[in-house]
C-alpha cells in the first residue's frame, strides 16, 4: 500500500500470531501472546509475542499498552512506551504488569499490546554551555499545576 514503510515478521512460534491493524485508521498493530502467562497481583511478567521483526533505518517500534487491558483488568506495560530498535531481531516480548486484584491469565492468541512504527532523528550530540531560556532549570510543576 502506499504510504506504508515496510516490515518484515518472522514467526517464531507455532501459536504466534502475525500483528495486524484492526481499523483503518489505526496507528498500532496489535501484539499476541505466543504461550499461556498468569501474572498475579502487583507483579510483573515478560511475555513471549513469538514473532520477530525488521524495522527499517530511521524507524522504531513502540510498544504500548492497550487500554481495554487497562480499563478491564488493570493490566499496563512497566517501560511504556517501549522501544525496539531497528538492528534488534530477537523475538518481541511485553513487559507487562498486573495492577490489579486478580491473577490475570493471558492464553496464546491474546492480543497484549500495541506495535507503532515511528519515525526517528538521531541527534549529534555537542557538549558545551546551554542557551538561556525563560524558563530556565524549572523542573516539576514549574510551569503551574
Amino acid at each position: 500500500m502506499k504510504g506504508r514503510v515496510k516490515v518484515k515478521v518472522k514467526n517464531l512460534h507455532p501459536q504466534a500470531k502475525i500483528p495486524q491493524y484492526h481499523s483503518e485508521l489505526a496507528s498500532g498493530v496489535d501484539l499476541c501472546t505466543s504461550e499461556k502467562v498468569i501474572i498475579q497481583p502487583n507483579e510483573y511478567a515478560l511475555v513471549p509475542t513469538g514473532i520477530a521483526i525488521e524495522i527499517p533505518r530511521g524507524f522504531e517500534g513502540q510498544v504500548r499498552p492497550r487500554s481495554g487491558l487497562a480499563l478491564t483488568h488493570g493490566i499496563g506495560i512497566l517501560n511504556s512506551p517501549g522501544t525496539i530498535d531497528a538492528d534488534y531481531r530477537g523475538e518481541i516480548k511485553v513487559l507487562m504488569f498486573n495492577f490489579g486484584k486478580e491473577n490475570f491469565e493471558i492464553k496464546p492468541g491474546t492480543r497484549i499490546a500495541q506495535l507503532v512504527i515511528a519515525r526517528f532523528y538521531q541527534a549529534q550530540i555537542i557538549e558545551g554551555e546551554l542557551t538561556p531560556s525563560s524558563r530556565g532549570s524549572g523542573g516539576f510543576g514549574s510551569t503551574g499545576t
